[in-house]
């Protein structure tokens, strides 16, 4: 009888030794497969397959600021492009600003236009007609200016946030055109942001430009 039971014993300790580490291989695997896991070096964007959840900053009436005045950046906020944190590169920040006064931070110019060519593929239900402000940082001041007044350099040797191409922004086409002497490419205006360019900078990184990169964007 005693050699039963110290039979029964040893089989329950190996059914718990065998639960425990099938317990922590299951920990080990959604570690591996978690979006936040691993060592991803700071402002290295995600994998196309991860799902960025980077809902809109609601507007605070008591701040004592218009609805679609340009706000500071919060800390936690996350572009919803690239799922960056905007307030790591203010000198690059952008964001947009609904009719209710919800608002979006972007990384980089680069990120709103990508946004504000598909709005709803960013942010279901929505639409780019909802919009009431755009805003870019002023690459020479770092103050907020509006995106569509905005001038833009394409193809200068500044790197974005993500370490490549972007649209550096300017108030004025003087201060646009100096930055190209130091630093190369071109002037152009927001309405000459097509979809063509922006696949050249982020390639694949719009499902709408994948299918028809020539095509004009709609983002009024």
């Amino acid at each position: 009888m005693r050699a039963l039971q110290q039979s029964h014993t040893r089989r329950q300790a190996l059914f718990a030794g065998l639960a425990g580490l099938g317990a922590l291989a299951g920990a080990a695997a959604w570690k591996f497969h978690s979006p936040g896991a691993g060592h991803r070096a700071a402002g290295q964007p995600l994998p196309e397959d991860v799902c960025v959840v980077a809902p809109p900053t609601p507007f605070d009436p008591a701040s004592g600021q218009r609805l679609e005045a340009p706000r500071a950046i919060p800390v936690d906020a996350r572009c919803p492009v690239c799922g960056m944190y905007p307030a790591r590169s203010p000198e690059w920040a952008a964001q947009a600003i609904f009719a209710n006064g919800d608002a979006h931070f972007f990384d980089s110019p680069l990120s709103l236009f990508q946004y504000l060519a598909n709005v709803g593929h960013y942010s279901a239900g929505r639409t780019a007609q909802e919009l009431v402000a755009r805003h870019v940082t002023d690459t020479e001041t770092g103050v907020w200016i509006a995106a569509e007044t905005a001038m833009y350099v394409d193809g200068s040797s500044a790197r974005g946030p993500m370490r490549a191409g972007n649209l550096a922004a300017f108030a004025w086409a003087e201060a646009a055109r100096r930055f190209t002497g130091r630093r190369g490419g071109r002037v152009i205006a927001f309405g000459a942001v097509d979809a063509a360019l922006l696949e050249r900078l982020a390639p694949g990184r719009s499902a709408e430009h994948r299918t028809h990169p020539s095509a004009s964007i709609n983002i009024f």
